[in-house]
């Protein structure tokens, strides 16, 4: 990837909305919240705290995936992949029950 940092930025909304309260988290923390919630499997509960409440970032969750903006980020992130190396988790691919050692025919009927 040549900038990939700059790709994120220029397709995240401005931080600076103009709106009174409370200033928001900044979007680089937002989406690191979110690559870990992804990548460790966990419950939004269960965010660490230095990533803010976890109401927040569900709730920016919530609206960059209804305004397309992940689906975007992702669809710009994946112009630059380099398809030469990939790898796949054998955890989370499901094979076929045979694979397995099952017998043919499926469970017995009583």
């Amino acid at each position: 990837m040549k900038n990939g940092t700059n790709h994120i930025t220029d397709l995240l909304p401005p931080e600076i909305t103009g709106k009174r309260g409370r200033p928001a988290k900044d979007n680089r923390t937002m989406l690191n919240a979110m690559v870990w919630i992804a990548c460790s499997g966990a419950p939004w509960r269960d965010l660490p705290e230095r990533y803010g409440l976890w109401e927040s970032v569900y709730s920016r969750f919530k609206k960059w995936i209804d305004g397309g903006i992940l689906d975007n980020i992702f669809r710009v992130l994946s112009l630059d992949a380099e398809l030469e190396e990939l790898s796949i988790d054998a955890s989370i691919v499901k094979a076929h029950p045979h694979s397995a050692g099952a017998k043919k025919g499926g469970l017995p009927t009583k």
